[in-house]
């Protein structure tokens, strides 16, 4: 969707596998071999209420807190609009219901874990924390979840309706979850990249002044990856590779597009999950920020870090459901 208004990513912050609310991945990574590991959780106290966080479960902990974090950044306390990606929702509290279900039948449920279960309660929460009025949604498209907020966003600040947006990503896997899903070869098996959770806030704004890049475009397909219609004047291409080969292989045509140039990963130090494409986007623009990738984050091997000013996106799910986004550098 080109034309129209220019969009700037203002803020961006992170809780996952790496240390939380920092880019100290970008220098010191954390490395993670197991196939399951939970994220690193900041001190919630600095941030939330004991009495408030003691009522709510691990991710709208984390979600809550990387909002507060980007908006803090950015100012913008009031968003016109609150959007958040999610594949699995609240899932640690879902279990939680349906285990009191079984076990004592329906008369003796905790209605806390029910009004914290369901997917839209991520967004709700924010919107009631910093008592926000206007545009709320959430989208649950299992791979896709974050790049469809994103996408809404994207539409809505080009046409105008809005000025700034705050988009999230929010999953967390459990240990049965994490079990089921290895059953199904997403996630778990040798080779692949660390099982985990992903909680990613940003700021989108018209704002250009101390961004930290600018989304030039995006889009979504669904069937075969749309090769045709992108520039490629671009310096890499960033894509979540994961080793699965399920999930690797629909990257090939990507990677036959855009052969000339460089290819960057993020998974091997975010970990896979439905939210995982939040990461890439966040780290796409941090990368940006400092105009460079380190040598870690590239797919040929070479030990040099790379210039980057420009920078395309491409995520999937289930290898047909496609999203591309394209971000540049601001300009000083």
């Amino acid at each position: 969707m080109s034309g129209g208004r220019k969009i700037y990513v203002n803020a961006a912050t992170q809780i996952s596998l790496q240390q939380p609310l920092s880019e100290a991945w970008m220098t010191t990574p954390v490395w993670c071999n197991e196939p399951y590991s939970r994220c690193i959780d900041p001190n919630f106290r600095e941030w939330l209420n004991p009495l408030e966080s003691r009522r709510l479960g691990k991710i709208l902990k984390r979600a809550l807190v990387t909002s507060l974090k980007v908006m803090r950044d950015t100012g913008i306390t009031q968003p016109d609009a609150i959007i958040t990606g999610t594949g699995l929702g609240c899932i640690e509290y879902t279990e939680l219901f349906l285990d009191l279900l079984c076990r004592d039948g329906e008369e003796m449920l905790k209605p806390t874990y029910f009004m914290q279960s369901t997917h839209n309660t991520i967004s709700s929460l924010i919107a009631i924390q910093q008592k926000c009025h206007g545009y709320n949604s959430t989208y649950s498209h299992r791979g896709v979840s974050f790049d469809s907020a994103l996408f809404d966003a994207f539409i809505q600040l080009r046409v105008g309706d809005i000025a700034n947006a705050l988009v999230t990503a929010n999953d967390e896997m459990t240990p049965v979850g994490f079990k089921i899903l290895q059953r199904t070869g997403y996630v778990g098996l040798p080779g692949q990249v660390t099982a985990s959770e992903a909680s990613m806030a940003m700021i989108l704004s018209e704002e250009s002044e101390k961004a930290l890049c600018e989304i030039v475009d995006m889009k979504m397909s669904f069937g075969q990856p749309d090769t045709t219609t992108w520039p490629l004047h671009v310096d890499a291409v960033l894509v979540g590779l994961s080793g699965s080969e399920q999930n690797d292989q629909a990257y090939q045509a990507i990677r036959q597009c855009y052969a000339s140039l460089p290819m960057l990963r993020y998974k091997h130090l975010f970990g896979e999950c439905y939210s995982a494409s939040g990461l890439g986007v966040y780290a796409a623009a941090h990368l940006l920020s400092q105009g460079m990738a380190p040598s870690f984050m590239r797919c040929d091997g070479k030990t040099t870090a790379l210039p980057l000013n420009r920078l395309l996106v491409v995520n999937h799910s289930d290898g047909d459901n496609f999203s591309y986004v394209l971000m540049q550098r601001v300009e000083e």
